[in-house]
């Protein structure tokens, strides 16, 4: 019998003591991320154990649909087990047992292989990984010698298979999501994955690629200015393309251009842009306001949620059509209050 766990109106089936992607069709509206099922407190470790983060379940659980993959459980390995280790052997590094020295490699990365393919079928638009794991850890897992010594470092045998598989796929480890940049940055490109993907799910128009790129044209702006400017290329030569070139095109280089973290100077640059707009609606001395309040900002005295919550008060209070339709505005929910620590 199929036991049914929920985090924050989440739902994950759970079958013969392993994750497993649901018979029934999760609901679209929901973003599908792909997570270390230990990190939802799952007693999947080598020990029996788990590594519950209370962000992942009682934070981004009420946002996105978690889906639980535990590598080692799935692949077989069961728990408890012997805990396994990354080692290198004649210049390749494999996953072995630290006891017995059992090889798991290739059985880890056939499993992999399957794994993520059922995932990305799925249309998971992000994963946060177990960091230091050898199978789920995204980077600086511990490698050893043969005779047992640390050596260098690289990712874990499934976390490898998965950026190699999704390379434009928003991947972090939950250690990395306290750094409040890096943290708004992952969240801000799963929801982008989730649009551009629902973009082009169906029968796309050249229309809806023009309203599409002209709403994330200043997000991209705060990542990647030249990309900006690229992707209107290619929408503007997409009548002369096959849909499924301009579709692949446009879809890479978007993800491409966010995956590269947006900087406070091009933040001011955008802010500024829009300050432009309100030449004609606003009065010298509001207009000189909102002036300091940016300047505020790039000078790290106000984090960015400031200078945005004014601008969003103008644009609301003016009707300003092109302003309030950018997704700049507001590329994630205000709930989680990442624009307040950035």
């Amino acid at each position: 019998m199929a036991e049914v766990r929920k985090f924050s109106g989440r739902t994950i089936e759970k079958k013969a003591g392993r994750a497993e992607l649901s018979g029934e069709p999760l609901p679209s509206a929901r973003i599908r991320v792909g997570v270390s099922a230990c990190l939802l407190g799952e007693p999947v470790r080598y020990d029996a154990g788990h590594k519950h983060d209370r962000y992942v379940t009682d934070v981004l659980a009420a946002h996105f649909e978690m889906v639980s993959v535990c590598p080692e459980v799935e692949a077989g390995m069961g728990t408890p087990r012997e805990p396994v280790r990354l080692v290198r052997t004649g210049g390749e590094v494999r996953m072995r047992g630290v006891t017995s020295g059992a090889d798991h490699t290739d059985t880890m990365r056939r499993f992999a292989r399957r794994r993520i393919a059922a995932l990305s079928r799925l249309g998971i638009c992000g994963y946060i990984l177990k960091k230091s794991s050898p199978s789920c850890g995204m980077e600086r897992v511990r490698v050893y010698t043969s005779a047992g010594m640390p050596s260098d470092s690289t990712s874990g045998i499934f976390a490898a298979e998965l950026l190699a598989a999704l390379p434009h796929l928003p991947v972090e480890e939950e250690g990395r999501l306290c750094d409040a940049v890096l943290r708004e940055s992952f969240i801000e490109r799963v929801f982008a994955h989730h649009r551009v993907a629902g973009l082009f799910a169906g029968r796309w128009t050249m229309k809806s690629l023009v309203d599409f790129h002209t709403r994330e044209k200043m997000l991209l702006s705060a990542h990647q200015p030249a990309a900006a400017t690229a992707l209107g290329r290619i929408v503007a030569g997409a009548s002369a393309m096959p849909r499924s070139e301009v579709a692949a095109q446009y879809r890479t280089a978007f993800l491409a251009a966010l995956a590269k973290p947006a900087v406070r100077r091009r933040h001011v640059n955008v802010l500024q842009h829009m300050l432009g707009q309100f030449r004609n609606v606003l009065d010298a001395r509001a207009r000189a306001a909102l002036a300091a309040v940016i300047e505020d900002y790039r000078r790290e005295l106000v984090p960015l949620v400031v200078p945005i919550t004014l601008v969003r008060h103008y644009v609301d209070l003016h009707g300003i059509e092109t302003l309030a339709r950018q997704t700049y505005l507001e590329p994630h929910p205000r709930e989680l209050l990442l624009r307040n620590h950035v």
